[in-house]
């Protein structure tokens, strides 16, 4: 019988796997772009610690083993920003993005008092592009990491329905 897929706050002790594999899970989006220096590949484990500290940081967990995780934090705007998103690769397209994208706006709306979530992704992340807008996102500009990469910002309301209809 297979274990289950959890969704739960990350802890100290989870930091090491966080790191490890979002060094793995941007390998991908590092390749569409060509560029192996974008900002999850270059993070420090220290950083991903501070984060894991202070910010919302949620993570999937397949027994002991961290599959996914997700970061957010509420800006002095009350916008929570939602970031580094990343599935295992060999659990990916079974819904736990969105699910672990779910616990990060509960969190952020229910205990960070969040009134609208914004992200980014690369303008060539197709599959992430699909996720968000099938969660109620919608695309309000566009910019350039410090990385280089093109990047399209989006957002929606906390209280915004999870699907958005399409003529």
């Amino acid at each position: 019988m297979g274990m289950s897929v959890t969704i739960s706050a990350a802890t100290a002790q989870d930091v090491e796997q966080i790191f490890r594999l979002q060094y793995l899970c941007f390998q991908s989006e590092a390749e569409l772009y060509g560029n192996y220096r974008i900002d999850p590949l270059i993070q420090t484990l220290d950083s991903v610690r501070e984060e894991v500290a202070t910010d919302l940081v949620y993570v999937a967990r397949l027994g002991e083993e961290v599959v996914g995780s997700v970061r957010g934090f509420t800006d002095e705007d009350g916008v929570g920003r939602i970031g580094k998103l990343c599935v295992h690769p060999r659990l990916r397209n079974h819904g736990l993005g969105t699910r672990l994208l779910t616990a990060a706006e509960s969190g952020l709306a229910d205990g960070r008092s969040a009134t609208r979530f914004r992200l980014h992704t690369g303008e060539r992340s197709e599959g992430n592009l699909r996720l968000y807008r099938k969660a109620g996102y919608a695309r309000v500009g566009g910019t350039t990491g410090g990385d280089g990469v093109r990047l399209v910002l989006l957002e929606k309301d906390a209280d915004a329905p999870d699907f958005v209809a399409s003529a």
